[in-house]
């Protein structure tokens, strides 16, 4: 994964507002997320993605199968002393 697909600044938009114009606000998304809420409360999030790629690493990012594999591996190589990929030898 070469970057975060999320952006860390946040929008807030009522749900009503949303409700009229979902297009232009999912075209906002792609940059950053968008908190909607209900009755002034947070609701849900709009999340937009810019490419498949984005869409496929958030996936990833959020997977359980997949994170817990990484953290498999983690504690594999901690029990098992592994070779980091740095100390390599070239």
């Amino acid at each position: 994964m070469a970057k975060s697909v999320r952006k860390s600044r946040m929008k807030e938009v009522p749900l009503s507002e949303v409700k009229d114009d979902l297009s232009r606000f999912l075209h906002e998304a792609e940059k950053h997320e968008i908190v909607i809420t209900r009755h002034g409360k947070p609701a849900g999030v709009l999340i937009g993605f810019e490419s498949e790629e984005d869409w496929f690493d958030y996936k990833l990012e959020n997977d359980p199968r997949f994170l817990e594999r990484v953290e498999r591996a983690r504690r594999s190589l901690r029990v098992v002393r592994g070779t980091r990929l740095e100390d390599l030898p070239e």
